[in-house]
This record gives structure tokens, sequence and C-alpha cells, in this order.
């Protein structure tokens, strides 16, 4: 069996699908090429639960009346699992499980989206995701303020 046909496997069968980070592109494509949608959710800056769930909303392209709870989290992917006619994918970058604030959101968020894979399947869809755990955000230097979430810069 190739290493394609073993990814697409797990794609289909669905859940935390367990691949090299410098395998994004091609796990992407793949999900693309088996009928899922592919989305991937920019974590890097996000220092509070609040804010990784911003960046799932921002990554899917939910309504702005989300909640901002795990709750409303399972209500979003349910909502865009069912929006995607062979599935969703989620690819979770540089989520910061090492952060003291995210350490235990990191695995209610792991387990969010495990009861979404259940879901997906009870509906004819399917759901996977991949999670690259980053560590602990780097400590902040004195006097030079962190980047915004945003990501705009101030020149």
């Amino acid at each position: 069996m190739s290493q394609v046909q073993s990814l697409q496997e797990k794609l289909q069968k669905g859940g935390l699908v367990d691949v090299v980070s410098s395998e994004r592109n091609e796990v992407l494509k793949v999900a693309e090429e088996v009928g899922m949608t592919a989305f991937v959710v920019e974590c890097d800056r996000a220092r509070s639960r609040s804010a990784v769930l911003r960046a799932v909303v921002k990554a899917v392209d939910f309504p702005e009346f989300f909640g901002g709870n795990l709750d409303a989290l399972y209500d979003c992917l349910c909502d865009t699992v069912l929006d995607q006619k062979g599935g969703l994918f989620l690819w979770f970058d540089n989520l910061h499980s090492g952060d003291p604030a995210l350490a235990e959101d990191a695995v209610a968020i792991e387990s969010v989206c495990q009861d979404v894979v259940e879901f997906a399947a009870n509906n004819g869809r399917g759901f996977a995701y991949h999670i690259v755990h980053a560590g602990k955000h780097p400590d902040p230097e004195p006097g030079v303020a962190p980047t915004p979430y945003s990501g705009a810069s101030e020149e």
C-alpha cells in the first residue's frame, strides 16, 4: 500500500491523523482529493482558549455570532461538517499546548474534535484533523510589544 493510499484511508476513517508536520501540503492535497474540504487553523499567536476558538472560526469562515466556548466550537464544527459534501479536514498549526494557559484547553479542544468525528460519521460525513503541538510560547522580550493577533505590524 502506498503512502498516499494509507493517508486516504486515515482521512476517510476520520479522527486524529498522525503525520509529520512537514507533510502539511501533501495532507491538504490528499484531503481534497478524497472530497474533504480542508482548512488550516493558524494557532501560533493564540495565547488563550478564546483566541484558538477565534482562529477556528476565522479558518472555517463561520458567522460572527459564534459563542466563544467549547459548546459553540462543537456546534460550529458540526454545522461546517454538514455544509461540506464530503466532510471536513482541519489542520491546527502551532497550537501552543505547552503554555500553562492552553494546556488543559488543548486537551478539551481535541476532545471536542473527537466528538465531531462521531457526529460526522452518524451523519454520513467525514471529519479528520491534525494538531501540530508547538510547546510554550517564548517569553515576551522587555520593551517589545507582542505581535497583534490580527497579524498587523506597526511600521
